[in-house]
């Protein structure tokens, strides 16, 4: 960077730093989720004087949740939990690849050092990822085109089955219902669920898929680890 560009960044910043929140250059649409913050932190501090000191001071939860980046299925409200109370990991189409570093890395953090119970896999119904699994011409350049082919693979390995449904929207929640199953199966068989299995841990994985339009939870499949690397797995759908 030039020094002439380097002043100019410089003295943009010194602007923003010297403008208060309310100015112009904070959109309003920013301004009300900090309006909405002050709001839920006081009444939450009236509810509960305590509570930030505690959530301050440990993170205990007993569920990882794996769920879709769809705004419409926030984890802790739609299972009633408190901020606490679920570890959460959240990406397009609710997939669980072993090569997803991310996604890998958060579930060895939640169970060998939160000790997490349940490992929940929650996809949703009339899923865009899935929709666009099943219509958008695989030949697309974008990167979600890339990101979705593990839900493609479950789509190829079930054309029989979906074949046989009539519709596309029900051909849509079905593949929903299948890439959760799948999911599960990616976190039953990931390094780190196996190992902690092998050491005895109570730690069962649910696949879950959530309406919208009713805000009712389904659940699709339970995997748990027994003995000797054998799996009680007991499909619901």
């Amino acid at each position: 960077m030039s020094k002439h560009n380097g002043d100019k960044a410089a003295a943009a910043l010194l602007t923003l730093a010297n403008d208060p929140p309310h100015t112009t250059w904070q959109s309003r649409g920013v301004q009300r989720l900090l309006d909405n913050n002050l709001i839920w932190a006081q009444s939450t501090t009236d509810t509960d004087p305590d509570f930030f000191s505690r959530l301050a001071h440990q993170q205990s939860p007993e569920y990882f949740w794996i769920g879709c980046a769809d705004s419409r299925v926030p984890a802790n409200q739609i299972v009633g939990l408190a901020p606490g109370e679920v570890f959460v990991q959240r990406n397009v189409g609710n997939q669980a690849h072993h090569s997803d570093l991310n996604c890998m890395a958060c579930l060895e953090y939640a169970v060998t050092a939160l000790g997490i119970k349940h490992v929940i896999v929650s996809g949703h119904y009339n899923c865009g990822a899935v929709r666009a699994a099943i219509c958008m011409p695989q030949k697309t350049e974008a990167l979600v085109n890339y990101w979705i082919q593990g839900i493609r693979d479950v789509r190829d390995e079930h054309t029989d089955e979906l074949a046989q449904i009539r519709g596309l929207s029900a051909r849509v929640d079905r593949l929903c219902e299948l890439n959760v199953i799948r999911q599960v199966f990616n976190v039953a068989s990931s390094p780190v669920v196996q190992a902690a299995w092998d050491r005895g841990a109570e730690l069962a994985i649910h696949g879950f898929v959530y309406s919208v339009d009713t805000g009712l939870i389904k659940v699709c499949i339970v995997v748990r680890g027994c003995c000797e690397g054998l799996w009680v797995v007991v499909v619901v759908v």
